[in-house]
This record gives C-alpha cells, sequence and structure tokens, in this order.
C-alpha cells in the first residue's frame, strides 16, 4: 500500500468524512486589493464597494482581508505569502495553477527543494537537483485482497535521468505551463535546464545551457541504434530514443549517454510503445523529434440542436529546427473511444488509465453525446395512492428543518444546502408550496449570510486573497484553505442550490443581488474565462485526463487524487442548472462540457464498465480514488465497502443520472458490495438503494419498503430517498441512446416504454424535439414526462418566487412503540443513549492525561438501560462526530460494555483502535472501520440488559469535540 493513502485517515475528497491532505492553486503576486475590485466591477458589469475589511458585489460582499484568526495555504518556505516563490520569470502572470498531475513542483509541501513523482502518461517523471528522472512502469503493483481494501499502481521506477553534465540546482522552478504540460527549470553550477512535459506526450523536449546534455540509465544501457545526431537504446527494459541537432553525435560510456548538441543547446527524449518496428518508429517520431510542443490549448462547442459535446486539443509547436510541425500524441481511452477525424497507429502505450492510442498531428478532436440533465426526477403516476400520502407525510416532516446543517464550514454548509434544495425541488412538483417556501427560505437565509462580509466577521464568509488567486469560505474545512483542497466538492453544492433558488427567485439571482457572489465562486473552483485572471483556468478540471483532481498540492508518491468523482459532477451539474436558470450560456456550456467529458472518465477510470483499463489481476469493479499512478478501492475516511463505493454515488440529484448509463454495470457494482461486505449495505443505504434504482429500480423500492429504520445519509432525507426510488421503480432505466435539442431533458426505458422527460424552468413555453423524433410541449415553468400522470397534477418543476416567511410548525421525533427495540442511539447530554435523537450539541472530551490508549481516562459515558433483544450474530457499528480543532495529535477512543441481563456484570466488552484526529477544524467520522483492538467475553440477547458506551481521549494535549443530540451514534447488533 502507498503510505500516502490511509484508509481512516483525513484527506478531503470527501470532507464529512475526514480528510485533510489534498491540493491548492495560487493566484498572481502582488496583485492590489484596489486592482482586483476593479477587475471585478469591468467582469460582472456593476460597481463594487470597499469597506475596510469587506468588497460588494452586488447585494453580497466578501472579505478583502484575511478573517481573524483563519489560516492562509501553508507549505515549504514563504509559500503562503509568496505563492510564486518556486516561479521563474518567465512563467504566465495571473493567478498560478494548483489542483494539477505537476501542482507538487510548485506548491511545495513535503520536498521544499523539488517535488513528488509527476504521472503525466505515458511518462512519469521526478525532479531532482542534477535532472529529470523518466519512468515508463508498465507492470501494476497490486496489494490488498479482492474483497477488501486493495490498490493497483504503476509507481514511479526510474529507467533514465536527464540532465546537464555537471548540473547542481538546489531546486527546480516552474518557467511556464499550458493547459496540460508544464516547464520545469534547473540552474546550478553554471548550466541551466528547461524541460517541457505534459499529458499524452511520448516526448520530452530539452533546451540546456553550460555543459553537454546527459542521460544516466538504471543498468548499462542496451543501444540498438546509434547513427549521427539519434541514438535509441534500451534501459529497464524499455525503448528510448534521443534526437539532437543535426551535426551532434551521442557517446555511451557505461550508464552515461552524452552529446554536445553540436553547440545548439537543445535535444528531445521519446519512449517508444512496445511492439512493432523500433528503428521505423523512432524515424516516424523522429519527424517530429525538433517542432517542441510550446503550447496546449482545448477548446469545446456544445450544439444545443444536435446535443453534442465537440472537443478539439490542441498543441502548438516550435521548430528548433527544420519547418516540421506537430508532434506525437498518446490519448486516453476517453478520448479515443470518442475520437473523430483521426487514425490511431497501430501501437499502444500501457499506463495507469488503460491502453493509449498515438496519433500525429497539431490538434485531435473528440465528439461526445450530451445526454441531459433535470432538476430532479419526475414525479410519475402512483394508482393506489398510498405511495402520495408516504411522500406528503415526509415532506411536511422537513418544515422546521429542511437543511438540517451538520456543521458550519464549507462543507457541511454545502451538503445542507443541497439536502434543501433537493426537498424544494420534490415538493414543487407536488405543489406542497408551505414545504417549497420553508427549504427555498433555509437556502436563501444560509447563502444571504455566507455571501455578506462586515469589519470583524470570521465565520460564514468568504475571503478573496488576490496572492493566491483564490475564494477561500471560512470555516474551512478538509484542508480547503490550508492545502486548497476540494473547492469545487464545496462549492458545488452551493452553487446547485442557488440554481434552485434562482428558478422560484430570478431577482434574488442578479448581479446586482447575490449573482456576482454565486459567479466568484464558480469562477474559484474552475474559471470558465480565460480572460478573468484573477483565478487559473479550470483550477480543479484536469483539462486532458477529464476529471478533477482533489488535492491543491499533489504532494504524494502516488500523484495527485480524486475520491469522489461525483461529488466533482455535482459542480459540473450545478454550473448546468446555474447557467440555464440565469440565462448565462458560457456556465452552462462551460458545465456541459465538464459534465460530458467528466462522465466518459468516470466509465473509463473510477468504474471500468468496459473492462479494460483496470489490471486484470486487481479484482476489483470499481475503485473508490483514482490516483496519478492507479486506483485503490478504499477512501480516506473508511474501510467500509459501503463508502468507498458510495462516496462515487453521492450526492445523488437530477444531475447524476449518468450513473445509470450502464443499467448492467449496476448490478455488477451492487453485487461487489453484497459481497465485499458479507452482505446487504448496513450504512449509507439510502444512497446505495438511489444507485441501485438505477439499474434496477424495483430491487431499489422492496428494500426501501423492507427497512424503513434505515438511518438516513448526512446529505439525504426520507423524502428525497423515497421520491427517487418511487419514481424510477415506475420510470425504468435511464435511455442514453436518445437525446434532445434543450439541456434538462431526459429518456427513460421500462419494459420497452419510453418515457420522455422535459423542464422548462424559463418563463415561456417551448417545444422540445428528442433525436428519434418525439416531440414535447412544455409550459413555463413545468416539468413534463410523456405518457405519464403527475401524482398530484400539479407544478411539476418551476414556478413563481414564495412569499412571506411562514413558520412552519416543527414535526415532532416519532417515540418508538412500547416493547420495541431500537438498534440505532444516540449519544445525548446527560449520558443518556435513546433510541430517538435529540438536538444538536456538543460535549468536551479531555486532553489525554499521558498515554490512555485502551483504558479509559475521564471518558464522557453513555448508558441505556432495560434493553430486551435477540443478538443478530453481528458486531456493534457506530459513528461519532469529532473534532479536534487545530489541535495536533490528538487521538480518541471508544469502548462498548454489555450487561446482557442487568445484574451490574460486564458480559462482553470492546474497545476500539483509537482515532487520530486532523488538526483541520471540522468533524470528522470515527467508525468501527477503525477496527476492534481487543475485546472480552461473549454476546448473547438482552434481556433487561444494559448498554455502556465510553468515549475519551488516549493520546493528545488537547481537548476534543464530540458531536451528540443527533449527531453521535452506535447501531447495536440487536433486533
Amino acid at each position: 500500500m502507498d503510505p500516502s493513502i490511509r484508509t481512516t485517515g483525513p484527506d478531503s475528497a470527501y470532507p464529512r468524512e475526514g480528510r485533510f491532505i489534498r491540493r491548492s492553486r495560487n493566484h498572481r503576486r502582488g496583485l492590489a486589493a484596489g486592482v482586483v475590485i476593479a477587475m471585478v466591477a469591468a467582469l460582472f458589469g456593476f460597481g463594487v464597494a470597499r469597506s475596510a475589511e469587506a468588497a460588494t458585489l452586488g447585494a453580497g460582499s466578501y472579505a478583502d482581508t484575511l478573517p481573524a484568526g483563519r489560516s492562509l495555504p501553508s507549505g515549504c518556505g514563504s509559500v503562503s505569502t509568496n505563492p510564486r516563490q518556486w516561479v521563474t520569470a518567465n512563467a504566465p502572470a495571473g493567478a498560478v495553477p494548483t489542483n494539477d498531475w505537476w501542482s507538487s513542483i510548485l506548491f511545495k509541501k513535503t520536498d521544499c527543494a523539488y517535488g513528488e513523482p509527476l504521472y503525466a502518461h505515458p511518462i512519469s517523471y521526478d525532479t531532482f537537483g542534477n535532472g529529470l528522472g523518466f519512468s515508463y512502469n508498465t507492470t501494476a503493483a497490486i496489494s490488498g485482497t479482492a474483497t477488501g481494501v486493495s490498490e493497483y499502481h504503476y509507481p514511479y521506477v526510474q529507467d533514465i535521468r536527464v540532465g546537464v553534465a555537471g548540473l547542481n540546482s538546489p531546486d527546480v522552478k516552474v518557467d511556464g505551463w499550458s493547459d496540460w504540460t508544464v516547464t520545469p527549470y534547473w540552474s546550478g553550477g553554471g548550466r541551466t535546464m528547461k524541460a517541457t512535459i505534459g499529458h499524452g506526450l511520448p516526448f520530452s523536449y530539452f533546451q540546456v545551457t553550460g555543459g553537454d546534455a546527459q542521460i544516466t540509465t538504471s543498468g548499462t544501457p542496451a543501444v540498438w541504434s546509434n547513427s549521427g545526431a539519434t541514438i535509441g537504446f534500451t534501459a529497464n527494459g524499455h525503448d528510448y530514443v534521443a534526437y539532437a541537432p543535426t551535426g551532434a553525435t551521442w557517446t555511451v560510456s557505461g550508464t552515461t549517454i552524452s552529446s554536445a548538441l553540436a553547440g545548439q543547446g537543445f535535444f528531445s527524449v521519446a519512449v517508444l510503445p512496445a511492439g512493432g518496428d523500433r528503428a521505423a518508429l523512432a524515424a516516424t517520431y523522429g519527424q517530429y523529434a525538433h517542432a517542441h510542443v510550446t503550447g496546449t490549448r482545448v477548446s469545446y462547442v456544445y450544439s444545443q440542436s444536435a446535443s453534442t459535446l465537440t472537443t478539439t486539443y490542441a498543441f502548438t509547436t516550435t521548430a528548433r529546427q527544420g519547418t516540421a510541425t506537430g508532434t506525437v500524441i498518446a490519448l486516453y481511452p476517453h478520448q479515443w473511444n470518442y475520437l473523430t477525424g483521426s487514425t490511431p497507429l497501430a501501437q499502444t502505450y500501457t499506463s495507469a488509465r488503460g491502453q493509449m492510442k498515438i496519433v500525429t498531428g497539431t490538434q485531435f478532436r473528440t465528439t461526445m453525446k450530451y445526454t441531459g440533465v433535470l432538476p430532479e426526477v419526475p414525479a410519475v403516476g402512483d394508482s393506489s395512492g398510498a405511495d402520495l400520502t408516504t411522500i406528503t407525510n415526509q415532506l411536511n416532516a422537513e418544515l422546521a428543518n429542511p437543511a438540517d446543517i451538520r456543521g458550519d464550514d464549507t462543507y457541511w454548509t454545502g451538503k445542507g444546502l443541497g439536502r434543501a434544495a433537493r426537498i424544494a425541488e420534490i415538493a414543487d412538483q407536488l405543489n406542497l408550496t408551505s414545504v417549497r417556501t420553508s427549504a427555498l427560505n433555509a437556502i436563501r437565509t444560509r447563502l444571504n449570510d455566507w455571501f455578506t462580509a462586515s469589519p470583524g466577521k470570521t465565520s460564514r464568509v468568504f475571503y478573496l486573497n488576490p496572492t493566491w488567486g483564490t475564494l477561500i469560505g471560512y470555516p474551512a474545512s478538509y484542508g480547503s484553505d490550508l492545502e486548497l483542497n476540494d473547492h469545487h466538492f464545496h462549492y458545488g453544492y452551493y452553487v446547485a442550490a442557488a440554481a434552485t433558488l434562482a428558478k422560484f427567485d430570478p431577482n434574488w439571482a442578479k448581479s446586482s443581488q447575490y449573482g456576482g457572489m454565486v459567479d466568484l465562486l464558480i469562477r474559484d473552483a474552475n474559471n470558465y474565462d480565460r480572460a478573468d485572471t484573477r483565478f487559473p483556468y479550470l483550477r480543479d478540471f484536469d483539462i486532458y485526463a477529464g476529471h478533477d483532481w482533489a488535492s491543491g498540492h499533489g504532494a504524494f508518491g502516488s500523484g495527485n487524487n480524486q475520491e469522489s468523482s461525483s461529488e466533482g459532477m455535482n459542480f459540473a451539474n450545478a454550473l448546468i442548472q446555474w447557467g440555464q436558470a440565469t440565462g448565462n450560456t458560457a456556465v452552462r456550456d462551460a458545465g456541459i462540457y465538464i459534465y460530458t467529458t467528466q462522465a466518459a472518465a468516470i466509465q473509463e477510470y473510477w468504474f471500468d464498465t468496459r473492462n479494460q483499463n483496470f489490471p486484470t489481476t486487481f479484482g476489483h469493479s470499481t475503485v473508490g480514488m483514482v490516483w496519478g499512478s492507479g486506483g485503490a478501492y478504499a477512501t480516506w475516511f473508511s474501510g467500509e465497502p459501503e463508502m468507498i463505493q458510495g462516496i462515487n454515488m453521492l450526492p445523488i440529484t437530477g444531475g447524476h443520472f449518468y450513473l445509470g448509463d450502464n443499467p448492467g454495470y449496476i448490478t455488477t457494482n451492487y453485487n461487489e458490495l453484497v459481497t465485499n461486505n458479507g452482505g446487504p449495505p448496513t450504512v449509507w443505504q439510502d444512497v446505495i438503494w438511489e444507485f441501485l434504482a438505477l439499474g434496477n429500480g424495483d430491487t431499489a423500492l422492496s428494500n426501501l419498503r423492507a427497512n424503513p429504520g434505515y438511518t438516513p445519509e448526512e446529505g439525504e432525507s426520507r423524502a428525497h430517498t423515497f421520491h427517487w426510488i418511487r419514481n424510477l421503480a415506475a420510470l425504468g432505466n435511464v435511455d442514453s441512446s436518445i437525446t434532445a435539442n434543450h439541456p434538462l431533458t431526459k429518456v427513460f426505458s421500462k419494459n420497452g416504454a419510453r418515457t420522455y422527460v422535459a423542464s422548462n424552468i424559463s418563463g415561456s413555453a417551448i417545444t422540445v424535439t428528442f433525436s428519434n423524433g418525439t416531440v414535447l410541449n412544455v409550459p413555463a415553468g413545468k416539468t413534463v414526462a410523456s405518457g405519464a400522470q403527475n401524482w398530484s397534477g400539479g407544478n411539476a418543476g418551476g414556478g413563481t418566487p414564495p412569499t412571506g416567511n411562514p413558520t412552519p410548525t416543527p414535526t415532532p421525533t416519532p417515540t418508538p412503540p412500547t416493547g420495541t427495540f431500537t438498534a440505532t442511539r444516540y449519544l445525548q447530554t446527560g449520558g443518556a443513549l435513546p433510541g430517538t435523537s435529540g438536538t444538536a450539541g456538543n460535549l468536551t472530551l479531555a486532553a489525554a492525561t499521558g498515554n490512555s490508549n485502551g483504558t479509559p481516562v475521564n471518558p464522557q459515558v453513555f448508558v441505556a438501560t432495560g434493553l430486551t433483544a435477540t443478538h443478530n450474530g453481528g458486531s456493534a457499528t457506530f459513528d461519532l462526530f469529532l473534532d479536534a480543532g487545530a489541535t495536533v495529535a490528538n487521538g480518541s477512543q471508544i469502548r462498548v460494555s454489555y450487561d446482557l441481563t442487568g445484574n451490574g456484570s460486564w458480559d462482553r466488552v470492546e474497545t476500539y483502535n483509537y482515532f487520530a484526529t486532523d488538526p483541520v477544524p471540522g468533524w470528522e467520522h470515527y467508525t468501527q472501520a477503525a477496527g476492534l483492538q481487543s475485546s472480552s467475553g461473549t454476546l448473547g440477547n438482552l434481556s433487561g440488559g444494559q448498554v455502556k458506551v465510553e468515549v475519551w481521549n488516549a493520546i493528545g494535549n488537547g481537548t476534543t469535540t464530540l458531536g451528540i443530540g443527533n449527531q453521535s451514534l452506535i447501531r447495536l447488533p440487536f433486533s
């Protein structure tokens, strides 16, 4: 296992679970606050005023001075205040990119001189004082088991190192970058070197001064061609070719290959694919050897009439010698499966993403179908009326607290906003206007709070840092400040909720009101406007790899990583919905580009639905995390199969129908989960059933009906889960073979019958034409499903802005009937452990007194008595909400004791390994996945028995907050 992967430790792809190492990004150096404000005014077309600590943006505002007690990105040297510390004067002006495959050489976190391995594919690189290392590793290293945590990697294993004789650079800097290339720079010992490397480039291009070009091989090279300026050799089992200028020669001495370059100071090195005539390949590649790639750029076009996305990947080359243009390009599977207008060569490269096919030229183009999204799955007919009663009751139960926000940081706030948006959408479909109004008011109130800065405000505030070129929300979480991790994860929820609110309250979304603040969040996470240099272009989205990266700095031995691809898609869908609601086609089309491209990448690299890309001996049908060097059936926060697989399902929204594009794979994925779990899911059941419903709605609905006492996932509601599954059971599976000339559409098929759905959130009626000729007439503010009758016959999507701010009557938590045993128990004030949740609150775990690992010292104790129930043969599961704030090296521990007969004797005692909390404010989740440290006694049936839960700090010098009431819980293994 790669040491950078911790299945129970912190990161940030799914902040709710406690991640803390992720990624980061920068902005342009030395940009005065006044200049930023002027730029904002110019970009948004309205005035920006500034107070001592806040700049207004329409009716909203953001802090332009770091709020007291809050943190900036941190790393080596003076990076906090000077993110351009490792950038040369030649580098582009404006924001410095983060969250990229090469970020560790710029945003230095662990190696303060050089960087971590850079997985460009097909070549991987590493930087050293004397040059650039190459690895073309074609053998996967696999660890773990076929039913548990497992990983595959193509780790960096050096074949050659390229440099300049005598080069001794104290560090590596960045001399330039483009959409998917970077140019590292070395200087030392009177020598300099620039190397341009990039995604999809078998070539690396060098410019050197002060000495001979020098290639050092791992072991004695097998030279198979050495003719004039070109030398072909095999190192570590892989074929390389080095191309020097005309008139130059190469000399081989032991493991060193060198050339004076005929005094020209440039050369290139390429790795060849296996198979075929390598001499002929060397000659083919040689045509492009001196056409150095000096720029890359993506462009995309969404054709609404054809519902297609055409993406062009262009390469700019500079001829160092001759007049050649173009280069050799290796394409990932999500590219060559949709390639148009080019014919690949016969040979392929091996990579961590599967086989890479080869084309030549100055560009290539892909064409993908955009298959549509919806604000929400539509409500369709219910013949009995019983289900309408169920969903109505569930929605009415949300009147008092539709957001149910579990934390005050950007991630947990976002989760709650997303929850409220789902409730608003389905309440609108059923004409439950009071519920809809309550949800929209909750969204509006919380967004207005976050979108308003004032002098001295330190919480629920966004801060624009012009030096880093980033917008950070405080309280931050999971490294969103220190690491610049996960901005697309967090902010996607805000934008999605804002899009729902904008449909019903379009005035709120105007740029003169709060629309400018929403746009600022979009630009920070994935800036769609190249002209806006305050933020990097598409910060979190790797243009060539086709998916987001979560870590701002990417400083891991396995490269950058991303866990929750589905939360990345939540951001992309949010752009589509917001752009459509506000009439901003630039934002909408950027969302369609990211959404469509990433949907293809997810099918290839997280799910491998074609069964072509994972190593054949990996043993899993999915991964929880994609790394630069491979993938892992693991998460940062849990080893439970439900969470490993579920993290790439949630949140379930009308933008997540892509998960159902291959219904057969849904069954494959779900069956693996059941196998690995030793049975059906016991946590996150709602999310997993919702995923299952995309392939088998009837089975998912049966599971839901049979398990009414499940615990909802923190961002879900019972109402939305029932709505989603019940309606998909009626609609059937996604039919992605049919598209439409409108972005908010979807087609479903069940038993050969299709249902066509279109949502019109505009104020005028529209006509939607599907690709097979089917036509829907959609009134203003309505969602129409062909051949289906809405449950209420009412307003199925869209509507008028809500009025007033009614005070809903809270729905009390139901009390279980007398004599009924409740397995799920909530930790409560006063040491109670009841079967119902209470009001959210906090308790303090005292600092450890020395090392109390395994022995409770000053614990918080919770007891349930008078319990009679049958042991189900399993073990307890638990979910403790912990927050150690900024305290380093705390570890909290739990012990569960069972007195089966209530006689005061503990028949079974279980002590779990302590959970090491991270030094980042925000809830982390301590679960049974930490594993048992010790146990004694045997479990049996409860007869008037009692259960005791003790929680304490086993290590560390600081206190830890324990969330109680409706947060920390334990599920007892009894029924």
